[in-house]
């Protein structure tokens, strides 16, 4: 599996040489095999690459990441059609039924509450967590409750402070903005690299978005963004996003994260495998009508007292 993101933040010659990606800026060179590359970044207006490069970049399924004027991520390569039985796949996706979009969607919205949760008992917000892990506990399939919006609020409203504001914050936001969409991008890869048509959502529909089903699955993952982000940065710079900035926050893609499964149990992997067991697991779900509780989904688990939230963490999903 590839296991490297690759994030060019200067002026940049990109070729391909010998299945490798050869980068050649002010009389510097380096290269990084194609295999090991899951997600390529362009973040300089002077950065030039050869065709050559981008079909061998599709070819080893690799997410070309492009970004606009304020460097944030603004479209994305992806190979076409790789997967042998796409149209297998793509037609059991569109035959799914709306009972099981409900409870895939369920799940999903149950463990963003508890991963928002976790990040606020992290940071000391012990009443505001136990009111999430309420909520969670409380979501019904297919969220018609609108408990994700419900959380949303009591976890914006615990976690933004003088220099953590999500809408005036300059940094943070442009911090988070990236990451997310660096993720988003990423997860796209994985669909279409299983055969999803990633346009067609479980719960998400807007016709203009070509990614509605990576915006459904990245809801667990937004709130490893946050602690990532927070991580790094307790304190807000008084600056823009600088390139040294771009790279720690794309190495989001490789934290260490618990991946809990009905299935198989929990385990630890990178942030970037847990998407792939994700996109894998939807595949099982889709394909053989395999129970929901088969999608497998990052948790933060390990950044938490259960005690402290009054959450018992084998109440799992319902």
């Amino acid at each position: 599996m590839s296991w490297r993101s690759v994030v060019i933040a200067n002026p940049a010659a990109l070729t391909l040489e010998d299945r490798a990606l050869r980068i050649r800026q002010e009389g510097r060179e380096a290269r990084v095999m194609l295999e090991d590359i899951g997600v390529l970044v362009l973040d300089h207006p002077q950065i030039s690459l050869t065709a050559p490069l981008l079909a061998a970049c599709a070819q080893a399924q690799i997410a070309v990441i492009t970004v606009d004027e304020s460097h944030l991520p603004n479209g994305v390569l992806l190979p076409y059609l790789p997967h042998s039985r796409a149209l297998k796949v793509m037609t059991a996706q569109l035959a799914l039924s709306q009972p099981a979009r409900k409870r895939l969607w369920q799940r999903l919205v149950q463990f963003k509450i508890d991963n928002q949760a976790a990040v606020l008992a992290k940071h000391t917000h012990p009443a505001a967590a136990r009111r999430l892990a309420r909520l969670s506990e409380e979501t019904r399939s297919g969220d018609p409750d609108n408990c994700e919006a419900q959380a949303a609020q009591v976890y914006f409203r615990a976690l933004i402070h003088p220099s953590f504001g999500r809408l005036q914050s300059r940094f943070y936001n442009a911090a988070l903005n990236y990451s997310y969409a660096v993720v988003r991008a990423a997860l796209a890869r994985s669909l279409v690299g299983y055969g999803f048509l990633p346009a067609f959502g479980l719960f998400h529909h807007n016709e203009q978005n070509a990614f509605n089903l990576a915006d459904d699955l990245i809801e667990p993952y937004r709130p490893f963004v946050d602690a990532h982000v927070l991580k790094h940065y307790p304190q807000e710079p008084d600056r823009e996003l600088a390139p040294q900035d771009k790279g720690l926050l794309v190495a989001i893609l490789h934290d260490d994260v618990t991946l809990s499964s009905h299935m198989a149990g929990d385990g630890r992997c990178t942030l970037l495998a847990a998407m792939e067991a994700t996109v894998s697991g939807l595949s099982g779900i889709v394909l053989n009508d395999a129970p929901h509780e088969r999608l497998a989904l990052p948790r933060l688990q390990h950044a938490l007292d259960p005690s402290s939230i009054g959450r018992n963490d084998e109440d799992d999903v319902a």
